[in-house]
């Protein structure tokens, strides 16, 4: 773990977030995409959250009126984290590029979204960029900062940060140092403050867990057999369907048209969106059909990797797990006593691959049947959709309360309340002894070094989070 403590002199009146105002809030909703819905964890922040389309500062006051109904005041939050915009990966930029070579050199059609593409707009994704920190991924991360603060006034405050009660993690990874530390800047000039200390630690054993955890790495990072599903849809008919719909589009022979090349449109279509807000001539390849198959491909590979599909993606967040309620404890145990917690707010920056694991650890988004490359046509309605779960900047949002009756804990993803699973209380802020009790097993249990023993993995192939991989 490394810790990292510096202080940056801003002139915070020419800062980004006045700027950004004007550029990334002034979207009109007839310059989104139709199929800006579908983008999974290549999504925008606003899709899940509409309501900031117009006003990035915008708090949910309802949060308050429900917590306040409770007679409770918030006393400690943790929030765990993705990281903001960010450019794509040279894989994915490799395949952007084989795709762009294809379209100028063998597309011809009479469309005028086709004329565009050859003739305005130039392939500008470049591989030094690999996966780093747009201006506007910062600003997801300055606003939610912002946002936060006044939702918990007492909580992410100045003086909490300057007595050290407001703890920063981040994964080592550079888009979420730079995410922390803009998280930071939202913070101060909240605060009307003129310099900004950035006071962080990196911290992989806990914000990167799955590379640290073999049984995953091995049963399924390095195991093709794990995403079978995935590879089985990605030849299927869905896929097969908009492959010849866009080589009919761009009047090619369908085998010029990989699968590959299909995400890839579909990337530039919301890396476009995301990163400048544009609405891009790539995204007339496809129409809301095309948008949900390459959707629920997404969502294919999110599940296997990430999600229920294998014991062991979930399980190897129990490093996570117990460390957001080892906190929790020690918080409610100087609840007890009548003392001042330790820690007001604990910010945790990660990765969609930190969150998903822990979603699913606490037994959320798991459907009746699990996505496979087979029953698309049953999976509409499925509540494991990406585009909502984790987008840019997704955030799991944990707030313990001291209520007349007890301590009681909330649960926000996205700024939006969601109850955990299990519960026979109906509160969206139930007691905290009651979700201890939920989770008493995992409590118990969960050992990340024992879970995360190779031996015990290969042995189990099955799925949705019975005896499998």
């Amino acid at each position: 773990m490394t810790s990292i403590l510096s202080k940056q002199s801003l002139i915070l009146t020419t800062f980004s977030l006045a700027l950004t105002r004007l550029s990334y809030c002034s979207v009109t909703y007839s310059n989104i995409p139709s199929i800006a819905n579908y983008f999974g964890t290549k999504g925008r922040y606003e899709e899940v959250n509409p309501y900031l389309l117009n006003n990035m500062t915008l708090v949910n006051k309802s949060l308050l009126i429900q917590t306040s109904s409770e007679g409770c005041k918030p006393v400690h939050v943790t929030a765990i984290i993705r990281h903001g915009t960010r450019y794509p990966t040279v894989k994915n930029i490799k395949r952007m590029q084989r795709l762009y070579d294809l379209v100028i050199n063998e597309a011809s059609n009479d469309e005028t979204w086709l004329e565009e593409i050859k003739s305005s707009w130039k392939m500008w994704y470049t591989d030094d960029m690999d996966g780093k920190l747009v201006e506007k991924g910062r600003d997801d991360h300055r606003y939610l900062a912002v946002r936060l603060s006044k939702l918990f006034p007492s909580l992410l405050s100045e003086a909490n940060l300057r007595h050290h009660r407001i703890r920063f993690q981040t994964s080592s990874k550079h888009r979420c140092v730079d995410s922390i530390e803009a998280f930071q800047q939202g913070l101060h000039k909240h605060w009307g403050l003129e310099e900004v200390w950035y006071r962080h630690e990196v911290n992989d054993k806990l914000m990167r867990f799955f590379e640290h955890c073999r049984g995953f790495v091995e049963a399924v990072e390095n195991n093709k057999t794990a995403l079978a599903e995935v590879k089985k849809f990605k030849e299927g008919p869905e896929m097969g369907d908009v492959r010849r719909k866009m080589a009919q589009q761009l009047n090619v022979p369908y085998e010029r048209v990989t699968p590959d090349m299909v995400e890839a449109a579909f990337f530039l279509c919301a890396y476009e969106f995301a990163i400048k807000s544009l609405h891009t001539p790539w995204c007339h390849l496809f129409d809301l059909n095309d948008a949900k198959v390459l959707e629920y491909k997404n969502d294919l590979k999110q599940f296997w990797k990430r999600g229920h599909g294998h014991s062991i993606n979930s399980r190897s967040s129990c490093v996570l797990f117990h460390d957001l309620f080892n906190r929790l404890e020690l918080a409610v145990q100087h609840l007890r006593l009548g003392q001042e917690l330790p820690e007001a707010v604990t910010v945790q920056v990660g990765h969609g691959e930190t969150l998903l694991p822990l979603l699913s650890l606490l037994g959320l988004y798991k459907d009746p049947a699990p996505p496979t490359a087979d029953n698309y046509s049953q999976q509409h309605g499925r509540s494991f959709r990406t585009s909502e779960i984790v987008p840019y900047a997704a955030n799991m949002l944990f707030i313990l309360y001291d209520c007349r009756d007890g301590p009681r804990v909330q649960f926000l993803l996205n700024e939006t309340p969601v109850r955990f699973p299990g519960l026979t209380s109906e509160s969206e802020v139930p007691l905290y002894s009651e979700v201890r009790q939920k989770y008493r097993e995992l409590l118990e249990g969960c050992d990340a070094q024992k879970e995360c023993e190779f031996g015990i993995w290969p042995q189990y192939r099955g799925h949705h989070g019975n005896t499998e991989l």
